[in-house]
């Protein structure tokens, strides 16, 4: 019988040195929704067209909502009950605290949201699923800045003098407010899949924040009732970056004959080191967000099941 040979291919390589195989590796995470910035352009500008389709006046919203309520709480607390007669430009104050407010509770009753109210996409598109709350952010920050324009007019017209130390306080604000709405909003979303009892509960929540931030009273009033004990308010990250964004607005309208005559009425009209508070809260909002990412990771998998 003729003997067979088989030939193998020059440079074939034996199968015990072939690399093993590996499972694919899963492209999620806040890393993965930043690689993919294209995707993540698109789904804001979705939520921001949805939220304005067949509206006549569209974006003007982003201004008629704040503005309302700034009229509100101004009217009732600076000029019906006059509370707070020693509160130099209390309008500025006021309305710099409510920006930031406004910003923390959309982001955070949005993102809660936003895996349920986005199903479809959840279910069939392979995308990481923190774009969705990571996009309610960004569509958030977005209604901030026209805020932010009304804020600068109007404490320009009240004489503000702008300074480096209330940049880095703005630039501060708003990375607390970012990062703890996000944190958040992860973490509430997910959970909401399964419960959507958490949905209502941080309505519930979002309600007390107006209360526990120098909003409609300021922090002096806060250091004259409780003394040394007010920094322990300053641990509530929401009311560092509300201070920290009255410092960057507020305080650069009050003039120096006002702070002097305050400070010799004892009264303390910003906490002492705010700035390494706010770094402080920043840093504790980095790591609640890490932590809420761990959290979102953990339950991802059984998201599309349950929706």
């Amino acid at each position: 019988m003729a003997e067979t040979t088989t030939i193998e291919p020059a440079g074939a390589a034996e199968p015990e040195d072939l690399p093993p195989l590996r499972p694919p590796t899963a492209d999620n995470g806040l890393f993965a929704v930043f690689h993919r910035r294209y995707l993540l352009r698109l789904l804001v500008r979705r939520e921001i067209s949805a939220r304005y389709q067949g509206s006549f006046l569209g974006l003007m919203w982003s201004y008629i909502n704040p503005l309302t309520q700034f009229f509100m709480y101004w009217f009732v607390i600076g000029f019906l009950f006059q509370l707070h007669k020693d509160v130099p430009n209390f309008p500025i104050h006021l309305f710099s605290a409510l920006i930031l407010v406004h910003f923390f509770v959309e982001t955070f009753n949005a993102g809660t949201a936003a895996i349920v109210r986005n199903r479809a996409l959840v279910v069939k598109m392979a995308m990481p699923r923190e774009m969705f709350p990571v996009a309610t952010m960004l569509v958030s920050l977005y209604h901030v800045v026209p805020q932010v324009v009304i804020l600068v007019l109007a404490s320009v017209a009240s004489g503000w003098h702008p300074d480096l130390t209330g940049a880095v306080a703005l630039v501060l604000a708003l990375l607390i407010i970012a990062t703890i709405g996000l944190s958040g909003a992860l973490l509430f979303s997910a959970a909401n899949v399964f419960y959507r009892d958490f949905g209502k509960a941080v309505n519930v929540m979002t309600h007390f924040v107006r209360f526990g931030v120098p909003m409609m009273y300021p922090y002096m009033m806060v250091h004259e009732r409780f003394g040394r004990f007010a920094d322990y308010y300053l641990i509530n990250p929401l009311a560092d970056a509300v201070v920290l964004f009255q410092r960057a607005f507020w305080l650069g309208t009050v003039s120096d004959s006002e702070q002097a005559r305050l400070a010799a009425d004892g009264k303390q009209i910003m906490p002492d080191h705010l700035l390494t508070y706010g770094a402080l809260a920043l840093l504790g909002c980095l790591v609640l967000l890490a932590i809420s990412q761990m959290v979102f990771s953990k339950l991802e998998n059984k998201i599309p099941e349950r929706l």
